[in-house]
């Protein structure tokens, strides 16, 4: 009796680890959903720049291939500001300053009136380019008077441009492009303090240079700061090399608790984080903004590029930059991850486990599974398209191999593309359903041709197997993000 008093709790205890184990973890629904764009969002605007305002709506604003204006357009929704109505808010003056090369306006509300930095030429000096800023204190701006405020003055009276104006600890900042003959030919990054929306105050610092071979391709270029914050740390991307197809994005690193003015607070990536992709047809992503979603949950990335790589004469002569999306990701130390300018139409998503939330699906060697801390984030990341063998189906596209599709060979998930033929249609197509252990959020993908098969993770490795307990049902549960 003794000794069955004594085993009593052991058993006990083993019985319920072993049901704990056998109950799958329930993970939190993630809190950067997926967001959903159709790109191309504007033909023929380059250097966009996106703004959400308080009022509900977000104002969108680039460079008109003309160079002779500024236009003004908002939407609810970041989407609708592909099809909103488009108004001339200023143009160019006929003689003088802002005369020519009317570039990069940008659209900000501080202290209650809405401001436009951009920059301008005179229509003497075409490349005599210089900052200069517009107010209205109208509550619509794209009905207000504009009035013109002038130029920025700057220490050196030099080819300058791209300015952009945000606020950290208090302090507003403006960083803009700029020659320096100290440096040589080309542009370099600049920071300064302001006093107000068209002011500097005290001694600009210069904080990048381009030294790498990807900033110097074509031309010596670091021009179109842009600045986000996040994790204790400010981020400010800038865009490198010629307008053509070696335009990429490079990126600058500060501590949040640093002085923004010493050169030395900001540390450089030593590679781009956005460049041209033969796979999806983009080049010379650049010059971006950064917003957020409608719900404030993603961060999403503004920027231009073009679908083609060959140009002919001057780059700055093609007008065929367009304004498009997409969404930024962090990694698990903190820093953004831009990923790769996805393919032209939907934008892709990833998807992470239910029961394993730092996981994704993704293809490595062309093999599909999960993994965490996926940092070549392009193998995580799908177009959840429209199935090879319609019936309402989906299909997942590899964002950075398009025209491969998940398919399932002998229950194995592979990467392949597609061969045109009825057999691959249907491995490759799934039908989308609510979650097996989350309906209300998560999503679970049955196979058309094996009904009642679905896609899970096993050991890291994804089959399409038929759940038969709670642990498959988790296994075979998503949420898009």
């Amino acid at each position: 009796m003794r000794r069955l008093t004594r085993r009593g709790p052991l058993a006990v205890i083993a019985a319920l680890a072993v049901l704990v184990a056998a109950v799958p973890a329930r993970a939190a629904v993630p809190d950067s959903p997926a967001v959903h764009f159709t790109n191309p969002i504007a033909l023929q605007r380059a250097d966009p720049h996106v703004f959400r305002h308080t009022d509900g709506y977000y104002y969108f604003t680039a460079t008109v291939p003309a160079y002779d204006r500024i236009v003004l357009r908002r939407a609810t929704t970041l989407q609708g500001l592909s099809t909103a109505p488009e108004t001339t808010i200023w143009t160019r003056h006929a003689t003088g300053e802002m005369g020519a090369h009317i570039w990069a306006p940008e659209i900000h509300f501080i202290d209650g009136k809405w401001y436009v930095h951009f920059s301008a030429g005179t229509a003497e000096d075409v490349w005599k380019i210089r900052p200069y800023v517009l107010e209205s204190s109208a509550a619509n701006p794209l009905t207000g008077t504009w009035t013109e405020k002038g130029r920025i003055r700057l220490p050196l009276d030099t080819f300058s441009l791209d300015a952009t104006t945000f606020t950290h600890n208090g302090t507003r900042y403006l960083s803009w492009a700029q020659n320096d003959p100290a440096v040589g030919s080309g542009t370099s990054i600049f920071l300064a303090r302001m006093s107000n929306p068209w002011t500097i105050s005290g001694t600009p610092a210069r904080i990048s240079t381009p030294t790498h071979a990807w900033e110097t391709a074509g031309h010596r270029v670091n021009e179109a700061p842009a600045v986000i914050r996040r994790g204790g740390k400010v981020f400010m991307t800038f865009s490198a090399s010629a307008t053509d197809s070696n335009y990429c994005l490079g990126l600058l690193t500060a501590d949040a608790t640093a002085d923004l003015m010493r050169p030395a607070s900001w540390t450089k990536s030593p590679r781009p984080v956005l460049s041209s992709n033969d796979a999806t047809g983009q080049y010379g992503p650049g010059h971006n903004s950064f917003t957020t979603s409608e719900d404030g949950r993603s961060d999403i990335l503004v920027y231009h590029s073009r679908d083609y790589r060959d140009i002919s004469g001057d780059p700055l002569d093609d007008p065929n930059r367009r304004t498009r999306y997409q969404k930024l990701y962090w990694n698990a130390d903190g820093t953004p991850n831009f990923g790769i300018p996805v393919a032209d139409g939907a934008t892709p998503v990833r998807f992470s486990s239910y029961n394993f939330p730092d996981r994704y699906i993704r293809h490595r060697e062309f093999r599909a599974r999960t993994d965490s801390n996926v940092t070549n984030l392009a193998d995580s990341q799908f177009r959840a398209v429209t199935g090879l063998t319609g019936d309402g189906t989906v299909s997942l596209e590899s964002a950075n191999h398009p025209g491969h599709y998940l398919r399932h060979k002998d229950s194995e998930v592979w990467l392949e593309r597609n061969d045109g033929s009825a057999a691959f249609a249907g491995d490759a197509s799934f039908h989308r359903r609510a979650g097996l252990a989350d309906s209300a959020s998560g999503v679970s993908f049955e196979s058309f041709s094996r009904p009642g098969h679905y896609l899970r993770h096993s050991g890291h490795l994804l089959y399409v197997q038929a759940p038969r307990t709670a642990l498959d049902r988790a296994d075979a549960t998503y949420y898009a993000e």
